[in-house]
């Protein structure tokens, strides 16, 4: 009877993992690294660790920690999973990876069709790593998902609102978040009208220049500091 309970307590420590997945991962464009990842993050928010470290994930793996933070970078570029917030029973606020997205490319009755800009969007990403000059991390890798998917950016704003942080020499997320937001506010759909806006904008903040000055003007016209503008 000994032995018969020792199989059953194997049994019972068991993950579920969906069909559908391992029949169709190559389908959504992943390979088995990132799949063998994603079931290890699945794993540890079974057993109650939702925001696993690329150390803890690398124990289980046969890549390195820094090989699996690229994966999860991946990832969410692809979104195949988020990085999500909740409070737990004292208020604090908690990050942990929801894999919500992996399950409805998986489940959904009726997929939605993959835009024909897409590859654009997924060119925006190289783009702010090379001016950042490191590769993005996963929140902010997010928060362009967030930009694109969830406020519905375009991505030539998002590439105009980075480079105006470059010009402005404030490359960071919270300041390209406020342009955009700005630029949201003020109705800015077009890189035609963020030009026109910002002529405006120094008409009305710059006095004449003299001929020496015109002739060293650099055309900014996309990238002035709308975080100085009177609201």
């Amino acid at each position: 009877m000994a032995k018969y309970q020792s199989f059953q307590n194997i049994m019972d420590n068991q993950m579920v993992v969906p069909t559908k997945l391992l029949e169709n991962f190559h389908q959504l464009k992943l390979n088995e690294t990132e799949l063998v990842v994603l079931l290890q993050i699945h794993r540890f928010r079974t057993e109650g660790n939702g925001f696993p470290t690329p150390e803890q994930l690398a124990t289980h793996l046969t890549i390195t920690s820094q090989e699996c933070s690229q994966v999860l970078r991946s990832l969410i570029q692809k979104r195949m999973m988020t990085i999500e917030q909740n409070q737990n029973e004292h208020r604090v606020l908690n990050e942990y990876y929801s894999l919500e997205p992996l399950w409805e490319k998986i489940f959904a009755v009726s997929p939605k069709p993959q835009t024909s800009d897409r590859s654009y969007d997924e060119n925006i990403f190289p783009l702010f790593e090379q001016e950042f000059g490191r590769p993005l991390s996963p929140f902010e890798i997010e928060t362009i998902n967030i930009w694109l998917d969830e406020e519905e950016q375009s991505p030539a704003l998002i590439k105009a609102a980075l480079r105006e942080a470059v010009l402005m020499s404030k490359l960071n997320f919270k300041y390209i978040d406020r342009i955009l937001r700005e630029w949201k506010r003020k109705g800015v759909k077009t890189v035609e009208q963020a030009r026109e806006q910002g002529k405006q904008f120094r008409q009305g903040q710059q006095g004449p220049k003299t001929q020496k000055q015109e002739n060293k003007k650099r055309d900014i016209s996309l990238y002035y500091n709308w975080l100085e503008e009177d609201s």
